[in-house]
């Protein structure tokens, strides 16, 4: 009463909620015997009805029932396909390919500097080995990597009579002068979401997966076509429902740089994959930021392009709204390659049909004038401080490459964070409900995620989508000031793979927030997303900065990425193996 009495008399509003509104996710962590409890008792029924609304609520999930959304709902993050002018110079695929290997601009020698598809191009070319010597020498550090005391587990399956078929091919089209491209010869792995022949597709679970593909994905096929050695399955964490890389059935992915700890996930085997050598390439999947946090936390890059320019076709529908196919690499030219073959239009998956040209910028040592990122200060800040440190370092060499830094604003962060957790998991639990019925043989963090999610509602999920609408303008107003958004990665450095994770699992969900804070709000508005290495902790552990474009403008983002991996010297993984060197 007293409100509309305000209203007339002052033209008194509801006063707009705080710029930054983002909570800190505090919820005790269980592993073991509590672990299997609460597993058990949110699948009973004379318990599953009290305890399912607890613990949502201590997400958020009571307040987000609550808010009331100003705008109709946007159920898919599609994006006109009309971009502005280029504002870095650009050019197609192949073009790239032609100008990178006439480029003389190399990354600094100083620090690591691991092997890139060039080299095993160059390799190749000059006789110097051959993709069938190149396989050999994997297949052999493959089974080493296993026989080790503390895998590292970044593959659950591999054909060594396949590999070696695939690079007798590829040695022949060296030899007669005519291989496919620049990745003809050099291996990728491929994260077990995507159909890869002749291996079945398990999604990380023991339960999905029981016959071989027989047909490849079309991220797959266009690898495939243009020569890359598929080196088999690699790891994830199961079903895509988590961001550390733990997984029960098919073994822990470990951290190259600390096998204590983990990789990140869910694309946890690529980046292990790529970080430890076994390949400069590998296909991921990012649903929550499942490829950027693997890649920040194993020191390499990952992309997430716009919503739309990656085919899902032949993609296990783990999420549709929100996941997006796309490559984790070593170097940024790599990452470029591999994205230049995946990306286009696909008949088999319509909502790749209405997307600009692909374009990757040319490979100049120059940034142009006037670019301008923009920094959200209180979330860039909401980390932990030795992130924070390198992560503000990072931003003044930005600055020192010429771009301008600007302050900006980016409301509702805590309702997008709300937004995406209901869309992801409404959307796993419809992919998942006719194999939950064997819900025994998923993990027991799945269990719960799954059964959490069965007390969402429609209303939960229409609401969702409405505030996708409200962060895709809020997003807008933030692009029509700056170029590029930049934030941490994620807000800590690997977590620890403690002792008592062996027997259940673990579920953390404040460890999940830590590492999820700056990439969610992205899946849900589709806009590109990269994650680079940029420095390292205290303890050597990589810290990742995340460059944050307009919709379609990827090429953009690789080539500041490009340019800011001139600056940052790497340090190597404690466990490393190169192919070309032996």
């Amino acid at each position: 009463m007293w409100a509309d009495l305000l209203k007339k008399i002052s033209g008194w509003q509801r006063p707009e909620p705080p710029v930054y509104d983002l909570r800190t996710i505090r919820v005790p962590r269980l592993a073991g015997r509590a672990l299997k409890l609460m597993a058990m008792l949110l699948e009973l029924p004379g318990f599953r009805g009290w305890l399912r609304p607890i613990l949502l609520s201590q997400v958020g999930l009571r307040a987000f029932r609550k808010y009331r959304p100003n705008a109709g709902p946007t159920p898919l993050p599609l994006h006109p396909p009309e971009i502005p002018a280029s504002l870095v110079p650009s050019g197609s695929p192949a073009e790239y390919e032609a100008e990178l290997l006439k480029s003389t601009h190399q990354p600094p020698k100083e620090g690591f500097q691991p092997e890139s598809a060039l080299d095993f191009h160059r390799a190749y070319l000059e006789g110097r080995t051959t993709p069938l010597k190149v396989a050999q020498r994997l297949l052999d550090v493959i089974r080493n990597l296993e026989a080790s005391a503390v895998p590292l587990r970044p593959l659950i399956e591999w054909d060594g009579e396949n590999l070696l078929r695939q690079a007798q091919e590829s040695t022949e089209r060296y030899q007669q002068g005519h291989p496919a491209g620049l990745l003809d010869g050099v291996p990728v792995a491929i994260k077990d979401e995507f159909d890869l022949v002749p291996y079945p597709t398990r999604v990380g679970t023991q339960v999905l997966g029981t016959n071989a593909a027989t047909r490849d994905s079309t991220a797959v096929s266009r690898l495939r076509k243009a020569g890359a050695l598929l080196l088999g399955k690699a790891n994830m964490h199961e079903l895509g429902m988590g961001v550390t890389g733990f997984n029960p059935h098919h073994g822990i992915a470990r951290n190259p740089y600390d096998p204590e700890r983990y990789p990140g996930g869910s694309s946890s085997g690529p980046a292990v994959a790529v970080a430890v050598g076994l390949c400069p390439v590998a296909l991921g999947a990012d649903g929550g930021g499942s490829i950027r946090i693997p890649a920040a936390l194993c020191g390499i890059f990952g992309l997430k392009a716009t919503w739309g320019r990656v085919s899902s076709a032949g993609q296990f529908p783990l999420a549709w709204s929100v996941k997006h196919a796309g490559p984790l690499a070593a170097t940024l030219s790599d990452l470029a390659l591999a994205y230049g073959v995946i990306a286009g239009a696909d008949e088999n998956d319509p909502w790749t049909l209405r997307q600009p040209e692909v374009a990757l910028p040319r490979p100049e040592p120059k940034l142009p004038d006037g670019l301008c990122i923009g920094v959200f200060v209180p979330w860039f800040e909401h980390t932990k401080p030795e992130v924070f440190r390198v992560c503000l370092g990072a931003v003044e060499m930005l600055q020192e490459l010429g771009l301008e830094r600007k302050e900006v604003e980016f409301r509702g962060l805590e309702s997008a964070r709300l937004a995406h957790l209901v869309s992801i998991v409404s959307e796993m639990l419809s992919a998942n409900t006719p194999h939950f019925r064997r819900k025994s043989r998923f993990g027991r963090d799945i269990r719960i995620n799954l059964a959490l999610a069965q007390h969402l509602t429609a209303t939960d999920y229409v609401k969702a989508q409405q505030v996708r609408t409200e962060v895709m303008t809020a997003l807008s107003g933030v692009f029509e000031e700056v170029d590029l958004l930049v934030t941490p990665t994620t807000a800590r450095t690997a977590p620890p793979i403690l002792a008592d994770v062996a027997a259940a699992g673990e579920s953390d969900l404040t460890v999940q927030d830590e590492l999820m804070r700056f990439v969610a709000p992205f899946n849900l508005t589709g806009h590109p997303a990269l994650s680079v290495p940029c420095g390292y902790d205290p303890q050597g552990l990589p810290v990742g900065l995340q460059l944050i474009g307009r919709p379609w403008e990827e090429a953009l983002l690789l080539r500041v990425g490009a340019a800011f991996e001139a600056k940052v010297a790497r340090t190597s993984p404690m466990l490393h193996h190169t192919l070309l060197s032996g």
